[in-house]
């Protein structure tokens, strides 16, 4: 079992990041990546289709022998992950993205939190009443900022397009204030940098990506299921091929990656 890859899944490439952490953190581990590329956005869809296409393609990544699925995406986390939990808790390991920065937060003393996402995190209000759980100490005000994953997924970075966008979003009053920011997407590390410079580098600006690859491996080595033999086989999927995917894929993983079109919908 410490040889079976790491199942991740996204709706797109913001899954990517956390990918990339995991990688930096336990080299010596196997990934199987999906990229749910055809029905990207997930944060403009139903909380039951967000948990039919978590279900099929955790169903997917186990036909693949995960030995952990990582959910690595807010939106998929907020809506499914509970669901996910009642299905398949017996079968294997289940991790998401949003339990371990409200843990993270709930050691630091900050006095307001923003936290940007999708609109279907952000109104499913899962950050919010997590953090008031275990950070009662802080006080939260959240934005739904929907055109950065279509922007990201399209490729507008790092240009005026994207300045223009951020600029326009996190200037909104209910952020004034703020001294961190949780990018609860897993898209919104790829423009971390922007976002930071955005706010003059004054505030500490948070996303999932180490934090979650951190806990994972405390896991496995808890577990005894690190993988020591010296076999690594990263393979990713997506549902689609969108012109995009494997441009990102390449800003965080050297050479070619063993990118596949896996129609599981059928």
């Amino acid at each position: 079992m410490k040889q079976q890859p790491i199942g991740i899944f996204d709706s797109g490439v913001g899954g990517l990041t956390v990918a990339h952490a995991i990688k930096q953190i336990l080299p010596g581990e196997s990934l199987i990546y999906f990229g749910d590329t055809a029905h990207l956005p997930y944060g403009d869809k139903s909380a039951e289709a967000i948990r039919y296409y978590s279900q099929r393609i955790t169903k997917f990544l186990l036909e693949h022998d995960s030995k952990v699925v990582l959910v690595a995406c807010n939106s998929a986390s907020a809506s499914a992950f509970d669901y996910l939990k009642e299905e398949f808790s017996d079968k294997t390991i289940l991790i998401d993205v949003i339990d371990p920065v409200v843990d993270f937060i709930a050691t630091k003393n900050f006095r307001k939190i923003g936290i940007i996402g999708t609109k279907r995190t952000i109104s499913s209000g899962t950050y919010e009443r997590k953090i008031a759980e275990k950070a009662p100490h802080s006080s939260v005000v959240s934005m739904a900022t929907p055109l950065l994953v279509p922007m990201i997924e399209e490729g507008f970075i790092f240009d005026d397009i994207s300045n223009a966008i951020l600029r326009s979003y996190l200037s909104n009053e209910t952020l004034a204030g703020i001294e961190a920011l949780i990018l609860a997407c897993t898209h919104y590390p790829i423009i971390k940098n922007q976002i930071s410079k955005i706010f003059n580098f004054n505030i500490e600006v948070l996303d999932s990506s180490r934090v979650v690859a951190i806990i994972l491996r405390d896991l496995l080595e808890k577990r005894n299921l690190l993988n020591d033999s010296g076999q690594v086989n990263d393979r990713f999927f997506i549902s689609d091929y969108t012109p995009y995917f494997g441009k990102i894929a390449k800003m965080f993983f050297e050479g070619e990656i063993n990118l596949q079109k896996a129609d599981i919908w059928s």
